[in-house]
């Protein structure tokens, strides 16, 4: 049973700031704008196991990979990391990189190329579906990897089957490595683009855990058919004031100074 205490947003941000700070590596803000939707999953709605080899374990598949310090924090709550993993991450020798790696206990995705993550996870429901098992499938993908055409095709083998086991997440921070995402691939209205792919869709404060965990809830009872998605729209940098909506976060590393400044921030 996880703790009611597990999972804090805040202790979760502070793992992800020491992870980078340790490896001297990026990709710090689109992790932190994952944070409080990973935190809902894994306290209140993935059903984990007993470990990463569980047969019968939900799925949470990473799409957009390069935020994967944020399942990182959330894999080392669990203990299926340990400080060892934390104070080494990009280090010479780890298993722990800095994109998902589904050699990884946990991780489903091997990624790095965007927009093929969503397919796998696409994949595991289907499995689930076949096998006939009560495993639910959730795929987070990122508001600019949706640019991609794989994920729509993705979307659309979900609703021809039917996935209702299927919840797929979209990170909508407003931002890809390159700038902000309506100008360089202005996709609009993605909630009502997944509606009209056959998706039961909500579009909540991906900040707020009570808007989040209701979504994950309410999906989770409606086997109607029709695959789920939470557009959730978040803050790039959530968390910490000098990075919050300041893209070029996106390839900076932490110096000793701005790395306590953003623990002082966080409380710690």
């Amino acid at each position: 049973m996880i703790k009611t205490d597990a999972f804090n947003a805040r202790n979760l941000r502070k793992t992800v700031l020491d992870m980078a700070f340790s490896g001297s590596t990026v990709h710090i803000p689109c992790a932190f704008s994952l944070i409080e939707i990973m935190a809902v999953l894994y306290r209140d709605h993935l059903m984990v196991g007993e470990s990463a080899m569980d047969p019968n374990r939900d799925f949470l598949a990473l799409s957009k990979g390069h935020g994967v310090m944020a399942q990182y924090a959330c894999l080392y709550e669990l203990g299926w990391l340990n400080e060892t993993d934390v104070r080494n991450y990009f280090a010479d020798g780890t298993r722990l990189k800095g994109l998902s790696d589904a050699h990884v206990g946990g991780l489903e995705v091997t990624s790095g190329s965007l927009g093929h993550g969503l397919s796998v996870g696409v994949g595991l429901a289907l499995g689930c579906k076949l096998k006939k098992t009560k495993q639910q499938v959730y795929a987070i993908v990122g508001d600019g990897e949706c640019n991609e055409g794989a994920i729509w095709e993705a979307l659309l083998f979900a609703s021809h089957w039917k996935l209702d086991n299927l919840c797929v997440i979209v990170d909508a921070n407003g931002y890809q490595a390159m700038g902000p995402t309506d100008q360089v691939m202005n996709l609009s209205d993605l909630g009502a683009k997944f509606k009209a792919f056959g998706f039961d869709t909500v579009v909540v404060d991906g900040h707020d855990e009570k808007q989040l965990n209701k979504s994950f809830e309410d999906f989770k009872t409606s086997k109607n058919g029709r695959p789920k998605a939470v557009v959730a729209n978040t803050i790039k940098g959530k968390g910490v004031s000098f990075m919050e909506g300041d893209n070029t976060w996106h390839y900076t590393r932490l110096s000793p100074t701005t790395y306590q400044s953003a623990l002082k921030e966080l409380g710690f």
